[in-house]
């Protein structure tokens, strides 16, 4: 009897656990559901082989607070920098272009305005108009503090600084 109260405890954790992290869509994914239900767009931009990419995906993006709050408020997006694939969107096919020894994909370059740096976050608004691309690591203080500027249209309301200032964190 003990074995099976432990073996349930343990399912259920691991019921609780398997969704302790975030709904990543593809950029594809992300547009069809934007159009039945209309949510700010958050595009994690990255590469296979960059460091601190992978320590914001091990670090930032475990955080629960991190996960609760995109889940709830963003259609989350990974997408590969150097990704082989087209993707269409607003009318235009954006494609892989090879450059030396790497190349980079078009949607990546547009949404980060030609300045390749990874990780990069751009914030689309309900519209799937670009506000900002946000380059570079964020720990998870700073992150909840970005996201919940770029959510609620607190970007269109108050300035950066005054926001940061008076920004109350749940982590």
């Amino acid at each position: 009897m003990k074995n099976f109260i432990f073996i349930i405890l343990a399912l259920i954790s691991l019921g609780i656990n398997a969704q302790d992290k975030i709904d990543w869509l593809s950029f594809e994914e992300a547009m069809e559901k934007n159009e039945k239900e209309p949510k700010p767009i958050l595009i994690d931009i990255y590469t296979d082989w960059c460091g601190w990419c992978k320590r914001m995906d091990n670090t930032t993006y475990k955080n629960e607070v991190i996960i609760k709050y995109i889940n709830e408020n963003y259609y989350p997006v990974k997408l590969n920098g150097e990704d082989r694939n087209d993707i269409s969107f607003e009318g235009k096919t954006f494609a892989y272009k090879s450059q030396g020894r790497r190349g980079y994909h078009e949607l990546a370059a547009a949404l980060m305005k030609g300045r390749l740096s990874y990780p990069s976050t751009a914030f689309l608004n309900k519209d799937k108009q670009l506000l900002q691309n946000v380059p570079g690591y964020m720990a998870e203080k700073k992150f909840e503090i970005v996201l919940a500027f770029f959510n609620d249209d607190n970007y269109k309301k108050t300035k950066w600084k005054d926001f940061e200032k008076n920004f109350k964190s749940s982590i």
